[in-house]
Formats: C-alpha cells, sequence, structure tokens
C-alpha cells in the first residue's frame, strides 16, 4: 500500500472536503463512513464501498487489520486521518461510499418520526438509531437538522440510515397536515400523560431542536400532545432519551 503523508495530496483533499463540507458530500453524492461496524453494516445492504482507507498504526493488528487482511486500500498517516477532523475518535478505518438515492415519498399511512430543528448530530444519528431500534422505517427532518448523511451522524446512527427511508429538508406542517393517523408531539403544556395518553393506527411522533423545542405551530397542530412524567430530581431529558421512552411505551402498546 502507498503511504499517504503530505496535505498536498489530492485523494487527502478529496477526504478532506468530503469530511468538513456538506455542500461537498451533495455535489459528488459520496461520504464518508467511520469503523468497522458502520462499513459492515454498508456492505451487507449496499455491497463493497468505493475506497477504504486505513490509518498506518490501525495495521498493526487487531480487528482492522484483521477486516482489511486481502482487500485493496489506501493508507493514511494516522496525523493525516486525525486532521480529518471526520469524529472524535478516529477508528483508523475509513470508506467512501456513494450515497443512496432519494427516498421514495413520504407514506401519510405509515408510523414516522419528525425531527424539527435537530442540529446537533449525535443526536440526530440517536434519533434515527431509536426509530430503526423500535421499528418505524420513515424519518423526516426539517430544514436546520444535522445532515442525515454526514460523517458525524453516520457514526452516531450506527447504520441506522441504512435501513430507513429519510425525507430531508422536509415540511413538515405539510406532512402534519395530509397526515391520515395520529400526530404526537412531547411538550409540557396542555399536555397528557404518555401513560394515559389514547391512540389508534398509524402514529407520527414530533421531537424538536435541543434548546427551543417543537415550533409552536407544529404543536398546535398535533393531535396528542404528550409530557413524560418524571417523579425524580430533574425537568427534562435529552431529545435522544425522550425520543426512546415515547417510541418503545408505543412499541409496547403495539406488542400487547
Amino acid at each position: 500500500m502507498k503511504l499517504i503523508q503530505s496535505r498536498d495530496n489530492l485523494f487527502y483533499k478529496s477526504l478532506k472536503r468530503l469530511a468538513e463540507s456538506g455542500r461537498e458530500r451533495r455535489k459528488t453524492g459520496r461520504t464518508l463512513l467511520d469503523g468497522v461496524h458502520l462499513v459492515e453494516a454498508w456492505e451487507t445492504r449496499y455491497g463493497p464501498v468505493e475506497t477504504l482507507v486505513v490509518g498506518e498504526s490501525a495495521l498493526a493488528g487487531g480487528e482492522i487489520a484483521g477486516f482489511v487482511a486481502g482487500r485493496d486500500c489506501t493508507l493514511l498517516s494516522d496525523a493525516l486521518l486525525r486532521d480529518l477532523g471526520l469524529v472524535d475518535t478516529p477508528s483508523g478505518l475509513l470508506a467512501v461510499v456513494a450515497m443512496p438515492g432519494r427516498a421514495s415519498a413520504v407514506d401519510l399511512d405509515r408510523d414516522a418520526v419528525l425531527l424539527d430543528g435537530v442540529q446537533d448530530p449525535g443526536n440526530v444519528g440517536t434519533l434515527l438509531r431509536t426509530a430503526a431500534a423500535a421499528g418505524i422505517r420513515q424519518v423526516l427532518l426539517s430544514p436546520g437538522c444535522a445532515a442525515a448523511w454526514s460523517p458525524k451522524v453516520l457514526r452516531a446512527g450506527q447504520g441506522a440510515q441504512f435501513v430507513l427511508d429519510i425525507h430531508e429538508d422536509a415540511d413538515l406542517a405539510e406532512f402534519v397536515a395530509a397526515y391520515r393517523g395520529s400526530t404526537a408531539v412531547t411538550c409540557l403544556d396542555g399536555a397528557t400523560s404518555l401513560y394515559e395518553a389514547q391512540w389508534q393506527g398509524p402514529l407520527a411522533w414530533i421531537f424538536g431542536a435541543e434548546g427551543q423545542g417543537v415550533r409552536r405551530e407544529l404543536i398546535a397542530a398535533a393531535d396528542l400532545r404528550i409530557r413524560i412524567p418524571m417523579p425524580g430530581a430533574v425537568e427534562s431529558l435529552n431529545v435522544g432519551a425522550a425520543a426512546a421512552v415515547c417510541l418503545f411505551e408505543a412499541l409496547r402498546r403495539r406488542l400487547s
């Protein structure tokens, strides 16, 4: 393998642009995966990745060395791998992949999760992963959400993106108005306990940004206002934790 050590290398520059620029990812239709688990999940769903990139020290032994044995790879110095700033703790293995095409049209009769202005990549990835784990297959992201196919969201989602129909830059108010099931939003004012609320048929949950929450117009348009009872000494939950409580309560009801 040829070792790339220079920041002036054209291939390294292309990785840097993909790591840092959403515009570059949209223009090229490509993104970056970090870690063996994510690469394996991709290849299970879509087939071989375009390019494997390995950090110099990762070839010394261990899981990554075993995973790439016998495969064509590009070798990157550890310093350059860190400088990509892809994630906080690079695993030592990257892959360049072509992002899947756009999801099919939204389904107004199917369960859904709607994310309203959730900007933190870790939270968006966690929400996608939680939705997939709870059996939800349709997620809509409003403008202003962290990009679902950005490297940090992919890392947090751990493959959830590969099993979801994801609709980015979605008009959530339009979806809520047309939806043929029930819509639910977590809030405090005029809300019913999650464990007392009643609904039938398909359900679309709306979760909001970390600070300001769901927009008022979406709260007003929702069929159900839900609060999570919290008898402990805290006033609120992280949006990822709140979503997990709600989605798995809905799943528990469905299974019973």
